[in-house]
């Protein structure tokens, strides 16, 4: 893997003595990845979003985006996951991609332990229907218990098959839909201030729209897929654009691993 950006993080002679130069392949270890993506210290809270998009701006192939990822991706994936307190998903992305529950992973067993988190994130699922199958693992099998987002006039007899099922259901509105940015608060204020999305592009373009995504880890897929899959963000345009500064790239074979910031 290439580090294309920045270059100065390590300095010509340190590159030297270890043999390579900023932009030379190398080995990345977990530990390495797990710093480079670490989440800014201090105790705010801190929503990022990690997508992939194809080079015509696709953000799914055949409504998922398995098929756009790869080995390097779906790592990075993992470490993302490894690094958050809570990973934040649309209904219709659990469906779609099958989520199951987060896993713990000894690899980062030691990191999460000093950082005062579980052996897993919480999966935190996005619904104002609460249209789920509440038989699914993800529900009744967690390592941590998955939390529901709703509001508050989500159907009565959804919310009891939730919390039935194990589910904690967290209210995040007055009505029936769920406010992005009371989201953020709700599960910040529950201690899950480490937030990652995965989308889908929905609860993405929500978050955008409502100002509070402070990150985007984007790997641009070296495909192309033509037809009119929907790009990683979707819903209404803001009215003024959501400047994002680049905080890093990383390349492994063709796929660029980005990491843009709020400005």
């Amino acid at each position: 893997m290439r580090q294309l950006f920045p270059v100065t993080d390590m300095t010509a002679s340190t590159a030297s003595d270890q043999g390579w130069s900023p932009a030379s392949d190398r080995e990345w270890s977990l530990d390495a990845l797990a710093d480079a993506y670490a989440y800014p210290e201090g105790g705010g809270t801190w929503l990022r979003a990690n997508m992939v998009s194809s080079l015509d701006g696709a953000g799914q192939h055949d409504g998922r985006s398995q098929p756009l990822s790869s080995e390097t991706d779906m790592r990075i994936f993992g470490i993302l996951r490894g690094l958050a307190d809570v990973v934040v998903v649309g209904a219709e992305t659990v469906r779609l991609e099958g989520y199951r529950p987060a896993r713990a992973r000894e690899a980062f067993a030691d990191r999460r332990a000093a950082a005062g988190q579980g052996p897993a994130p919480v999966i935190a699922v996005v619904s104002a229907s609460l249209d789920l199958d509440f038989s699914l693992p993800l529900f009744t099998e967690p390592l941590v218990p998955t939390v529901v987002l709703t509001g508050s006039g989500a159907p009565a007899d959804r919310i009891r098959a939730a919390r039935e099922a194990g589910a904690e259901v967290l209210f995040a509105g007055d009505g029936a839909r769920v406010m992005p940015a009371r989201a953020v608060a709700v599960l910040a204020e529950r201690g899950l201030r480490r937030q990652l999305t995965e989308g889908g592009p929905r609860l993405l373009g929500q978050f955008v729209g409502a100002d509070v995504l402070d990150e985007l880890c984007l790997t641009i897929s070296p495909t192309m897929t033509a037809g009119d899959a929907q790009r990683i963000a979707g819903g209404p345009t803001v009215a003024v654009p959501t400047r994002f500064r680049v905080a890093s790239v990383l390349e492994q074979d063709g796929f660029l691993f980005t990491r843009y910031r709020r400005i």
